[in-house]
């Protein structure tokens, strides 16, 4: 057995909001290889019978207990729901984090860049967002940012899609039903795929690295065009759009990965994103 398989083997890690769609496909990726716990908070899911998963509701009760009971050495964040508990939450983990031998991955948003209207946005670039969810998120960020460099790691992420995501679920319903799918016309994005984004959250835990990362393909598309062509992939060859207009000019939220490059074989398309999409084999 090599040094890495034993670390791999003895890493504990928590998942917070591992009921939901990022946390539970993170922990089908990562359970085979550490020791993984995750949390949940929707009752009759049939998580109650897995020792690996722990019922916790952040509005009724302190994350310290479960802390200290499982020890992890990371903890990933992809919990949801009230923004002022979430900001709570976020305090003791970091709280925690800062004394113990663990580290915190953050999964945050292109959000954050959602003031930025010009050009593609870097992982080292300031932050400045006109919406709730952005500045949300920013907060956040800014604390984490106060933490040493090796005690967290911020996983800024574009919009997700892939096969059985909620996305794709919402654009398939709509079509089925002939019912005009919104799009924005003049904004610029990249996107990601739940698959390779595991993937690439796995390589950060395993090979300890830490800082910021932009989790999104290498090139952009405008949003209108990608939602059709996801449409034409999955059998509608003349989907209906509702074409928003927000501004006269194009409008960028795509979030670009330059300072902190993964390996080629995670880095990917916004053409591997529309064939994830399809049904697998």
């Amino acid at each position: 057995m090599t040094i890495l398989q034993k670390i791999r083997i003895i890493s504990r890690i928590l998942i917070l909001g591992g009921s939901g769609f990022i946390g539970n496909a993170l922990y089908k990726e990562l359970a085979p290889f550490y020791n993984v716990h995750a949390t949940y908070k929707t009752e009759n899911a049939g998580y109650e019978s897995n020792q690996h998963f722990h019922w916790f509701d952040m509005e009724q009760e302190e994350v310290d207990t479960l802390l200290h009971s499982l020890h992890p050495e990371f903890i990933i964040s992809c919990v949801r729901g009230n923004v002022n508990s979430q900001l709570y939450l976020h305090n003791q983990l970091m709280n925690y984090v800062n004394k113990s031998n663990c580290r915190l991955i953050f999964l945050s948003s292109a959000n954050v860049f959602d003031r930025f209207t010009n050009f593609p946005s870097y992982e080292y670039d300031k932050t400045f967002s006109e919406s709730i969810y952005g500045r949300f998120k920013i907060k956040i960020e800014n604390a984490l940012l106060r933490l040493p460099p090796q005690k967290y790691v911020i996983c800024r992420i574009p919009m997700i899609y892939g096969y059985n995501s909620p996305r794709l679920k919402a654009i398939k319903e709509q079509l089925l039903k002939k019912e005009a799918i919104e799009v924005f016309s003049n904004v610029v994005i990249n996107a990601t795929y739940i698959q390779k984004l595991t993937q690439q959250i796995h390589y950060i835990i395993n090979r300890r690295r830490r800082g910021i990362f932009h989790l999104g393909s290498n090139d952009l598309i405008h949003h209108s065009e990608l939602v059709k062509d996801i449409a034409i992939t999955i059998g509608f060859e003349n989907p209906l759009l509702k074409h928003v207009f927000d501004s006269n000019d194009d409008r960028q939220l795509s979030v670009l990965p330059k300072d902190n490059l993964l390996p080629k074989h995670l880095q990917f398309t916004i053409d591997d994103v529309v064939k994830s999409c399809e049904k697998p084999a």
